[in-house]
């Protein structure tokens, strides 16, 4: 009876079961996806820049060959030799942006909040000079302002000529290879990469926004100083980046509208690269040339405030 009333041993828990964590399928997929893109940059960008920086390095000559001797005197001659012509680059950039951001940032206010029915006409408008060649465009200038054309001859009929030929913008009565032509030239042809990011900036604005500020009795000019405009400066700062970057590396404009006095560093580069065959100091010019853009870019981006850019 003892032995009966006794009760059973307590079981020991039993161990729980490990589940294999289900295996996710697909997790490198957005790694493949990205590979085209990652071998693209590294095969047409990062390759040749390496090899643009071990140019920039070298001595000998093209007869001799060129070896990689570390001669890092090439930079500073480079620079000391043709300064002038980086800040007239940068000079000219300049002024090209800040004539695209004045006559863009209108035309963009214009499509994204007035234009109707007319926007897509007027898109197609501003994309229009994509159709042809960047040298056809270029070129078509030299007939606009030649010495005997309709240009020269109301600018000279409003006396503007000889405020420009105090400046030094332009030469007399000549507009053609002055700084004057340059500056145009550039305008033109990369006034669209400023009305684009502008027109996409200012379009995301609610409307709300400004019904809000004239119920609070703020006028036209203060409802787009307060509003307005700091709502679109995403597009700003991205249309002013994607005019001054190009525009400060540009050469066609100087080469065909300008003269010995207007070239840029861009002629300088393709000079010493196709003509003089100075190769160290070609890629020595182009490295100090993408890392004065890149420090005067990114100051600008902090400067700007602002990160969102279109």
């Amino acid at each position: 009876m003892a032995t009966l009333s006794e009760a059973p041993p307590p079981l020991a828990p039993a161990e729980p079961e490990t589940k294999k964590a289900p295996r996710r399928r697909g997790r490198w997929t957005p790694y493949w996806l990205l590979l085209p893109g990652i071998l693209w940059l590294v095969i047409f960008f990062a390759l040749p820049m390496i090899y643009q920086g071990s140019t920039s390095i070298q001595t000998g000559s093209l007869e001799e060959g060129y070896k990689v001797t570390w001669h890092f005197a090439t930079y500073w001659d480079a620079l000391s030799e043709y300064w002038p012509q980086f800040l007239r680059s940068v000079f000219y950039a300049a002024a090209a942006t800040v004539l695209c951001l004045l006559l863009g940032y209108p035309l963009a206010y214009l499509i994204a909040f007035r234009a109707g029915r007319w926007r897509n006409l007027i898109m197609i408008l501003v994309i229009a000079p994509f159709f042809t060649s960047f040298l056809i465009r270029t070129l078509a200038w030299k007939t606009i302002l030649a010495d005997n054309g309709p240009v020269v001859h109301v600018l000279n009929s409003l006396h503007i000529l000889s405020v420009t030929d105090f400046l030094g913008w332009t030469a007399g009565d000549r507009v053609l290879a002055t700084p004057l032509a340059v500056v145009c030239g550039l305008t033109y042809n990369f006034l669209p990469f400023m009305i684009l990011p502008l027109y996409t900036s200012l379009e995301r604005i609610d409307g709300r926004l400004h019904e809000a500020a004239g119920d609070l009795y703020a006028k036209p000019w203060t409802t787009f100083r307060k509003v307005t405009f700091p709502l679109s400066m995403p597009g700003v700062v991205s249309g002013t980046l994607l005019t001054f970057i190009p525009a400060a590396g540009d050469y066609v404009n100087a080469e065909l509208l300008g003269s010995t006095d207007t070239r840029m560093i861009g002629n300088v580069i393709q000079t010493q690269f196709l003509r003089i065959l100075d190769y160290p100091t070609a890629a020595a010019l182009s490295f100090i040339l993408m890392a004065a853009i890149l420090t005067m870019v990114t100051i600008y981006i902090r400067r700007s405030g602002t990160e969102d850019l279109v």
